[in-house]
């Protein structure tokens, strides 16, 4: 059964904070996306409020354990799937009564919800790029947005950038990074210990650069009698069938000799970072924060990475950057850093610096300080 709070007392600890999560996002442990995981890790050291995670009820498997979590639980309506999630969450929401309503990634639920309840501050966290949501992808949107909402906040200031376009008119989001538990990682080993692996961790999608990887791994192999390399990833973000493009990359892996792990829970890919001599995030996409550089420096690995979004900022001078449409320099880079042990230790060794930056103590410190601020500023407006 998932963990049930159906009405949190009000306390000491200060006020509620209702995390509204995306509908197809999943709160539990072996299915949870990128948001969800974010929270799990945010949530239990808010100190200053009391955040209570709103998200679609899990079917086969608990809630995170140990984290307050109401689940949302749609009725069987003949309307869509989203319409059916928001007239669920506004009845949880009005038995609720948070102090705060915080929509993680869907700008027009975030406006729905402002007018549902007038009394209540509504913030919206935007972990993608803006202009690619209908209902923020043009200035007069995200003005709207601006005016209706307590608050925006974005995790990157590649995102803020992006959000404000250069238009005065728009105002600028607050940014919080993304985070890590870094207590709760697994166990890393040195750099003279691990493995000889080169580790690809994400979706099979042609935006994660896994084509790119595999030519890069092609081209390095022959040459580095010792080493191999694994990906690990599948279209979706759950076990079930690869599609058309996860399919090629799995063949030209296997051709060029690439072990191809398939989907795994995020604990076996956090576990395979810790032992991974190197790890290569390629993206294509202007990727909006980065975490799986993140979480490859948090665990020790050399991190090579694409120099696109907000990755950069995310590694700042901990990785080794590379363009991943210069095949020959995502090559020779990888040759380089495959034959050099004291680098690779270097690397390392920078990368666990500034990851500790971005431990989720610290971002929960900060996200208590943003939740109280965007309240006393909607009771003084």
């Amino acid at each position: 059964m998932p963990q049930i709070r159906s009405n949190p007392s009000r306390s000491a600890r200060g006020p509620l904070v209702a995390v509204v999560l995306p509908g197809n996002e999943c709160f539990q442990p072996s299915a949870a996306g990128a948001i969800a995981l974010l929270q799990a890790q945010l949530a239990p050291h808010a100190c200053h409020t009391r955040p209570v995670i709103f998200a679609t009820e899990p079917k086969k498997e608990a809630a995170f354990p140990g984290i307050p979590f109401w689940p949302i639980r749609p009725l069987p309506l003949p309307i869509p799937r989203s319409a059916r999630y928001s007239h669920a969450l506004k009845a949880a929401l009005a038995q609720a009564q948070p102090d705060l309503i915080e929509v993680h990634n869907r700008p027009r639920l975030a406006i729905d919800l402002a007018r549902r309840f007038p009394g209540c501050p509504v913030s919206l966290f935007l972990h993608n790029d803006p202009i690619a949501m209908k209902d923020a992808r043009t200035v007069e949107k995200r003005i709207r947005l601006s005016r209706v909402l307590a608050g925006v906040t974005v995790v990157s200031a590649f995102l803020r950038d992006r959000y404000t376009g250069g238009h005065e008119d728009v105002a600028a989001p607050e940014v919080q990074p993304n985070c890590l538990d870094l207590a709760a990682l697994p166990p890393s080993l040195p750099p003279e210990q691990r493995e000889k692996l080169i580790l690809f961790a994400g979706r099979l999608v042609e935006e994660k650069g896994a084509d790119r990887f595999v030519a890069a791994c092609r081209a390095v192999l022959p040459r580095r009698p010792g080493w191999r390399a694994m990906m690990i990833g599948a279209s979706r973000l759950r076990p079930g069938k690869d599609l058309p493009y996860a399919r090629s990359v799995r063949a030209e892996a296997e051709a060029a000799g690439i072990m191809v792990d398939g989907y795994q829970p995020h604990a076996a890919v956090l576990a395979a970072m810790a032992r991974a001599a190197i790890l290569v995030v390629p993206s294509l996409w202007e990727e909006p924060f980065g975490l799986v550089a993140l979480e490859g420096m948090a665990c020790g690995a050399a991190v090579l990475s694409s120099n696109r979004g907000g990755l950069p900022e995310v590694t700042g001078d901990a990785a080794i950057l590379i363009d991943p449409d210069q095949p020959e320099q995502f090559a020779s880079a990888l040759l380089a850093l495959t034959s050099d042990d004291a680098r690779r230790a270097a690397v390392s060794e920078a990368g666990r610096v500034q990851a500790a930056g971005f431990d989720a103590s610290l971002a929960a410190a900060r996200l208590d300080a943003l939740r109280l601020k965007t309240i006393r500023a909607w009771g003084q407006r």
